[in-house]
């Protein structure tokens, strides 16, 4: 099978889940990128970064039309990230490729457990009631600025989107209503995404653009299938699936990284 074809399909699946969940679909692109496509775990969280930076600004164009991205509160919960996304990101290439693929393996890990835990992240976009624009929450500045630089870092290290755990922290730290909480995530997400870009000049020069314009384009029309298919599988189901798959994905990467 081509490497182009492999990019299409892989793509894809990453779309499904994005638009079916509403977030983990980036923690399947690196390992696609490494496994599937040959790239280097550094090469592949560069890679990653750009495909969930195109991702989420698509995404983010059709929330903020349903009036679903708290923008000023999104900005404030961005801009905490933005300095630890590009120190990781400048990192993240210097790093011994075992320690980046163990790293990574244990975040895919973890995001298959928040699936798979009763209630948590239950919360695709469907399931939630209106947003409430630019409205005044009381929240506590120094929680919302560690949590954003803890989100920034982990994007920038790792090449993940961390919707999985941008949704819930907007949720339990913000006080957002999950709509807003998807939406304004995404703005988070590709802030976060574009300060690590921008520190990792090398890796980014090597990119295969070849490879990753039709695994770009394949995630971004499979979100839109993904939003389809979520309504008629139901997200519990789709939210178990992926989350074994992600566990399976994460115990191969970890052998892989000791080995």
């Amino acid at each position: 099978m081509s490497a182009l074809v492999l990019a299409l399909a892989a793509g894809a699946v990453v779309g499904l889940a994005l638009g079916a969940l509403g977030g983990g679909g980036s923690v399947l692109a690196v390992p696609a990128l490494i496994y599937l496509l040959g790239f280097t775990p550094a090469a592949a969280t560069t890679a990653s970064l750009i495909i969930v930076t195109a991702t989420s600004i698509t995404a983010l164009y059709a929330h903020a039309r349903t009036g679903a991205v708290r923008w000023r509160a999104g900005a404030l919960f961005a801009a905490a990230g933005l300095l630890p996304a590009a120190a990781a990101g400048g990192a993240a290439d210097r790093l011994p490729q075992p320690v980046l693929t163990a790293a990574f393996a244990a975040v895919a890990a973890l995001a298959a457990v928040r699936m798979l835990r009763p209630g948590a992240a239950d919360s695709g976009p469907a399931d939630s009631g209106p947003a409430v624009g630019d409205r005044a929450v009381a929240v506590r500045p120094v929680k919302v600025a560690g949590t954003g630089a803890g989100l920034g870092a982990l994007t920038g290290l790792l090449g993940v989107g961390g919707g999985f755990l941008t949704v819930p922290a907007l949720v339990t730290v913000a006080a957002f209503e999950m709509r807003a909480a998807v939406g304004t995530s995404l703005l988070v997400i590709a802030a976060n995404s574009l300060a690590s870009l921008a520190t990792r000049g090398a890796t980014t020069a090597g990119v295969d653009w070849a490879l990753i314009a039709p695994f770009t384009g394949a995630a971004i029309l499979g979100a839109w299938d993904g939003k389809r298919l979520a309504a008629r599988v139901g997200g519990t189901r789709l939210k178990r699936t992926f989350a074994i798959l992600l566990l399976a994905v994460a115990a191969f990467m970890l052998v892989d990284a000791v080995a």
